[in-house]
């Protein structure tokens, strides 16, 4: 039958912890997700550890799935799709904090002006990890990677005037943390 969705029952089954749902679903779904994962992340070790994860998450989550807000492989497709997002991120933000200081000075600088930069860099380092977890997050995302207020917002379901209050007051109490 043509619009049925397959998925959906299975998802439902999947909340009871029936195995052979779960078995079942894999089979059904395993290569469009792997196809997701691989998209996004562009490697296929990361893909197919990620898989797992998506997985994991799916067997963990099925009784969260509402059939009235989408279709079930939407339902799994968007569990990759962010699990995916979310690795990538992660890879780029350990890049930016495993930037060495020799990078962010100029050589022909004095060796006082590069210890000044290192302590400052490792004072936000540690002003960073005292910040709440998601403040802490999209401080790095919107000031390191560029996102918006309406790509944090997204991410995170709020409006985007809540985000742009969450942004403020972290960055408030990131300035009071470095300069006291």
């Amino acid at each position: 039958m043509v619009g049925q969705d397959r998925v959906a029952p299975l998802i439902r089954q999947i909340a009871t912890k029936d195995r052979a749902a779960f078995r079942a679903l894999y089979r059904a779904s395993s290569g469009v997700l792997f196809g997701v994962l691989i998209r996004i992340l562009r490697d296929r070790a990361s893909a197919e550890d990620g898989l797992q994860e998506v997985f994991i998450r799916i067997w963990l989550r099925a009784g969260s799935f509402a059939e009235d807000r989408g279709s079930g492989m939407t339902w799994l497709i968007t569990i990759a799709r962010n699990y995916a997002i979310d690795q990538h991120r992660r890879r780029k933000m350990d890049e930016i904090e495993n930037i060495e200081i020799d990078r962010l000075v100029a050589p022909d600088r004095a060796a006082d002006t590069y210890l000044i930069a290192q302590e400052t860099v490792d004072r936000i380092r540690i002003c960073l990890g005292q910040l709440e977890p998601r403040q802490a997050e999209c401080i790095k995302f919107a000031y390191l990677e560029g996102a918006s207020y309406a790509e944090l917002a997204a991410r995170h379901s709020v409006p985007v005037n809540t985000m742009r209050t969450w942004l403020r007051r972290g960055l408030v109490k990131l300035r009071d943390c470095v300069l006291g």
